[in-house]
């Protein structure tokens, strides 16, 4: 499907390109290679040796933001969908060093995603570093830097590429929002259960054993 939203109106100022992005923090814009000439083998690519996470968005390399703590949290779901898998064979997941190109043009890294085996002629396994393939499943756990332009674009990516489940995982609120389109949200609170739908049929998790396995966070103040 094609959305206005992810059509390529004419950038003409930066203002044009921030606003395009979603307003992200200007920090997090690459201004090298010039924004409108970055590729995919940019993705690749880590300035002074700096090991940095960046997505290829209408030929602008964007830094994804991440901190320790939304890391551990992605770190612990694919502890649990990898025991899940174990048991029931449907597919893999990744985290978010795995870029994928999602459509020419356009390379994200969902914190975690499941790729089911469907996805796979025969199961073979893609020899690009940066594949053409889209999950079944994606889940993007919120940072400080993102924006609510950034992850509403985001969420007309996914589906318009074919993703059928997405969990935008908010660490604050302890509260996730499950999306099954653009437009169809459930939001589920720390005492309810995360389910896989029909992407991984049988899986739960209590939202609150995720954070409890995560701990505590000291009071910034």
């Amino acid at each position: 499907m094609t959305t206005g939203a992810l059509m390529s109106p004419v950038i003409e100022t930066l203002a044009d390109l921030h606003e395009r992005l979603g307003r992200v923090p200007l920090d997090r814009i690459r201004c090298h290679p010039a924004p409108g000439t970055a590729t995919e083998a940019d993705v690749l690519v880590y300035p002074q040796g700096e090991k940095r996470l960046y997505e290829l968005v209408d030929g602008v390399l964007v830094e994804k933001p991440m901190g320790y703590y939304e890391s551990l949290l992605a770190a612990l779901l694919i502890r649990f969908l990898g025991s899940f898998l174990d048991v029931h064979d449907l597919g893999m997941v990744l985290g978010a060093d795995a870029p994928l190109q999602l459509a020419p043009g356009l390379v994200r890294l969902p914190d975690v995603c499941f790729i089911a085996w469907e996805r796979f002629p025969k199961r073979a396994l893609p020899a690009e570093p940066i594949p053409a393939l889209v999950p079944d499943l994606v889940v993007e756990i919120l940072s400080a830097g993102n924006t609510a332009a950034e992850m509403e674009r985001k969420l007309l990516e996914y589906f318009s590429a074919g993703v059928r489940l997405v969990w935008y995982v908010y660490p604050e609120q302890h509260t996730v929002h499950v999306y099954t389109s653009p437009h169809d949200i459930r939001i589920l609170h720390a005492e309810e259960m995360l389910d896989g739908g029909t992407v991984l049929p049988g899986f739960q998790l209590t939202i609150q054993e995720w954070f409890a396995r995560a701990g505590r966070r000291r009071d910034p103040s």
